[in-house]
């Protein structure tokens, strides 16, 4: 009789080897479709602003009149903008890319670091490119109304930075820094409001594509970017994340549709006597407002959804 010469199976590792292999914690491949859908989704409603606001007459009437009325109160209101504005500058975006960069590097996160300097990066640079490239603003009211000023670069900037914080800390740190990334971007989108520098359109298509670059990168996280456990049990629980994105997304559809109906307002009573302009100008405020929450609520949750592990 013939001996069996089959070799004979290798039995997995005891130690701590073969636990490694085991542990080694894997993306969620369900959480990074949900965020490649929602770049998709965000990249598609700045072309859809563009379309509505800056091709159609009926859009630029809006915009205009909310740029008309940012000349009422203009001077005190400026007193606050101005300071806000001045602080996006080159050295600014330097400087904030490397404190993004350095908690990733703290952390351990070494692909992470170069993800969310891509992150800063890329908005900046498409938003530079679809500003004065690509994109042109048509002569459809009556005289010339400038060139195409969509998206806002300032407005790009606070947000994308903001955004570039909250992928790289922590996961029971982004709540606060969601918090003060809509307060800082919300801020600076308004006060080019204010000065003139911008129509309520420009800041909505920037805080579009910084959720476009935020939700791609986290999109492409990989296993190296993941989060520890909070606890040795093994726990991610972060209860104030999905309670903190509930309110910011509930407070920006209430500021949505008033904004929605007022504009609808407009649009057939543009003879109102009582300073329509000046209640363009508001809605323009609360709309920016209402999308900066929108914005970083769902980057804190596609965040936090594409950064816990699969196990």
């Amino acid at each position: 009789m013939l001996a069996d010469t089959r070799p004979l199976p290798v039995p997995e590792p005891s130690g701590p080897a073969g636990r490694a292999r085991v542990d080694e914690p894997r993306t969620r491949t369900g959480a990074r479709a949900v965020a490649a859908l929602v770049a998709l989704v965000a990249f598609g409603a700045a072309a859809a602003t563009y379309r509505l606001f800056v091709t159609t007459a009926s859009g630029q009437q809006v915009d205009e009149l909310a740029f008309a009325g940012a000349q009422h109160g203009q001077g005190r209101l400026w007193a606050v903008a101005e300071p806000v504005l001045d602080v996006v500058s080159v050295a600014f975006v330097v400087i904030a890319i490397g404190a993004a960069m350095l908690v990733a590097v703290v952390r351990r996160r070494w692909v992470l670091a170069v993800q969310v300097a891509a992150l800063v990066v890329g908005a900046n640079v498409t938003t530079q490119l679809l500003k004065h490239q690509l994109l042109e603003r048509p002569d459809l009211l009556p005289g010339w109304n400038g060139p195409n000023t969509l998206p806002s670069g300032h407005t790009t900037v606070a947000a994308s930075v903001s955004a570039a914080l909250l992928i790289a800390t922590p996961r029971g740190w982004r709540p606060a820094v969601a918090v003060g990334g809509v307060v800082y971007t919300a801020a600076t989108g308004v006060s080019t409001l204010v000065g003139q520098w911008h129509r309520p359109s420009d800041v909505v298509a920037a805080l579009l594509v910084v959720l476009a670059w935020g939700a791609a990168v986290c999109a492409f996280t990989p296993a190296g970017a993941l989060d520890s456990p909070r606890t040795p049990s093994g726990s991610f629980a972060t209860p104030g994340s999905s309670v903190l994105a509930g309110l910011l997304l509930l407070g920006a559809v209430v500021g949505g549709a008033v904004a929605a109906a007022t504009v609808a307002g407009l649009v057939g009573a543009w003879s109102v006597p009582l300073a329509a302009d000046v209640a363009a100008y508001a809605v323009g405020a609360l709309g920016v407002a209402s999308v900066t929450a929108a914005t970083f609520a769902v980057l804190l949750l596609v965040r936090q959804a594409t950064a816990r592990p699969h196990r």
